[in-house]
Formats: C-alpha cells, structure tokens, sequence
C-alpha cells in the first residue's frame, strides 16, 4: 500500500486547472458539494462547488455535517450517493416504439449521446464498488449495454481516506483507505505545517495525459511521507465483519430468530438499499401514451425491501419484512459469492448510517456467526 516513486506533487492553489483539463476534453464532472444539509455526489462545475472546510459525524442512523479547523476540500467521509447514480441510474429509458402504419418502429436509447463522467471525489471503496457492478452488468453472458457504454467512457479520480467514520468497516472487506487499482489518477490530500497539497498517482494513460495540464512538481519524500500518514490515520475502524465462515453461516440460518427480531425494528424503507453502491435489483415498466401510438419501456431501481420485489404467480415469497432483510444480507454476504466470486460489500458503511432505526449490518452478521458458532458448540 505504497505509494508510487513517480507521483506529483498539485498544490492547492493550482487545483482548479484539474477542472480546466477535464473540461476541455469534454468530461461532466461529478463529485462532492453540498446540497440540503449533506455533501452528495452531483455535478459540478469549479472547486468553488466542493464542500472546503466541511467535514461529517456519522453513526447508526445518524448523519450530520460538522464545520473543519481547516480547509480541506475532501475532509468528509462518504455521503448517501456513489458513482451508482450515474453508471447505473435510478430511472432509465430502454426503448421508444411508435406506431406506424406497418407496425411499429422500436428504436432503442442512444446511451452513446451521454457524456462521458468523470468521477472527481470517489474514494477507494467506491471504486471497489464500482469493479464489483462491472461483474453483475459487464463481466458475464449478459451485458448492460446503458452501463458498459457509460462505464467506458468515464474517468475516475479517487481521492483516498484521510479519516474513517464511525460507520466504515472497509479494511475487514479486503479494502483499504488507499486505492491500489481501478482509478486514473489517485489524489491524497495533505494539509501541513501551512502547506496545503495533493500527492497525485498516475493509474492510466488518460490520468497522465490530464495531469500534463496540472502544474505540479515531482512529489519528495517528505511529500510521500506525509500522504502515507494521511491514508495510515484512517486504517483505524470500530466496525468490522469477519467473513471467515459467513458464508456458510449466513446460508445456514435461514430459520433463525434473529431475522424475527430484526422484523420488530426494520421499517422496510429501502433506505439500505437505495445507498448501497452495490446493489443492482431493477424493475422494468412500459408505458403507452393517450393514443396508443407511442411506447416506451423505463427501468428503475427496486429493492429486495418491497414486497412486490419477489412476487410470483400466486403471491410474494417474502411475505415478513423479517425475512426480506435475510434475502438482503444473505446476498451480500453469501450467494453474491457463489454468483461473482466475492462479497457484495465494500464495508462503505452507509447503510448503516442511512437507516432510520440504526440497524447495523456489522452487527446483524456478528449475532448469526455467534448463535451458529453456538449451535455447533
């Protein structure tokens, strides 16, 4: 978890010529600003838009922004959205069909005519996320078109962990504070003894060539020194999830009295899954207009939360909202590792902060290891 000899050294003061090179080759950039009393992942236009000096306290359903003793532009831990809003959106068209006097003409969304993104702000686990949904829409027999073309042409500039919220558990998910793989250009913000920079490693072709257009000098040691204690201050976590045996744990207490238990606090909101970077469940609706002439086929988020989610003929088969919270954890713990040979968590923790009663997954997992371990014993 070293970082590269070869990185550069952006002050904060030419950080907005990151803006001007992304710009000019035509990206939207996305990333962190304040909006509605939290910092969430949109579009923006200049660093004037991120959230300088703001940081957040997080725990069990709670989220609130605190003000920083200094100006960093990226001192916050994750928010409610993730780079999921864009690679996989909440609402989109498939196919438009019109009437005509032969049929009808189908012509299919031209996800070509989209933007490309560039994700200024992502931090390690969400690109982690990010490789873990390229498994479920790219890297099987059934490709995402909408997702693979707008998955190609984005550029991702993660920004690693400086702190961890109460809420993380990504090191006990395999992860880290520091990006390792999978970005373009990797940035570490350091503020010290008055100097305010950014450590920037090159990940791709594309990050290189941006980056000839950010006055930066080679990176010293000192400079590396400090971006390491940097990433080295947020390895310390409260949460954790020891997947050692899960797997089998989790498939193994189907009937268990804990999914009972956590039916009398769970609200079946969704609010879990709306969050998750991972979670990939849709719903596909058409709708026709007044003449009948015109229809179009949308597909939008769902969730293993709503009743309807596992309907069959002849009724839902997770009736209890106990028991669409196993289908939840279960997945992500278990049979996502059966499906694509890892767990479907990243250990971003926002679940746990996002949820109204404060029900934590590192907990809920914890209670079905123990009770196996007992039954065993």
């Amino acid at each position: 978890m070293s970082f590269s000899k070869q990185s550069v050294c952006i002050d904060r003061t030419d950080f907005s010529a990151l803006f001007d090179a992304l710009k000019e080759r035509g990206y939207k950039i996305v990333g962190p600003t304040l909006r509605k009393n939290a910092i969430v992942f949109d579009e923006i236009d200049s660093v004037d838009d991120l959230p300088e000096g703001i940081g957040d306290e997080q725990e069990a359903g709670q989220y609130r922004l605190v003000k920083r003793d200094d100006a960093a532009l990226f001192g916050y831990n994750q928010g409610p959205q993730s780079c999921k809003k864009f690679l996989f959106p909440e609402k989109s068209k498939v196919w438009t069909a019109e009437k005509t006097h032969e049929g009808y003409d189908i012509v299919e969304e031209d996800h070509d005519a989209d933007a490309p993104c560039a994700f200024l702000g992502a931090r390690p686990c969400d690109i982690r996320a990010v490789e873990i949904q390229d498994n479920v829409f790219i890297h099987n027999d059934y490709m995402d078109v909408g997702y693979t073309t707008r998955r190609k042409k984005s550029l991702i500039i993660v920004v690693n962990c400086g702190q961890s919220a109460h809420t993380c558990f990504c090191v006990s998910m395999d992860g880290s504070p520091k990006a390792e793989s999978g970005y373009d250009i990797a940035l570490t913000e350091v503020i010290k003894n008055g100097a305010h920079y950014f450590v920037a490693e090159i990940g791709s072709d594309e990050g290189a060539d941006i980056l000839k257009d950010v006055p930066s000098t080679p990176a010293e040691e000192s400079h590396i020194e400090a971006a390491q204690a940097t990433v080295d201050n947020a390895k310390d976590q409260e949460r954790a999830i020891d997947m050692d045996g899960m797997k089998e744990y989790m498939t193994q207490s189907l009937h268990s009295p804990i999914w009972d238990e956590i039916e009398e606090r769970c609200m079946a909101c969704a609010n879990c899954t709306l969050v998750c970077p991972t979670c990939f469940c849709s719903k596909v609706e058409e709708t026709t207009d007044l003449t009948g002439n015109i229809a179009e086929r949308w597909r939008s988020w769902d969730s293993c939360f709503t009743r309807d989610f596992s309907y069959m003929h002849g009724g839902s088969s997770h009736i209890s909202i106990g028991s669409r919270y196993r289908q939840w954890i279960t997945h992500k713990l278990s049979h996502w590792i059966d499906q694509f040979g890892e767990a479907g968590c990243v250990g971003c923790g926002r679940c746990i902060a996002w949820c109204p009663v404060g029900i934590d997954i590192t907990e809920e997992a914890r209670k079905v290891a123990e009770r196996k371990k007992g039954e065993v014993a």
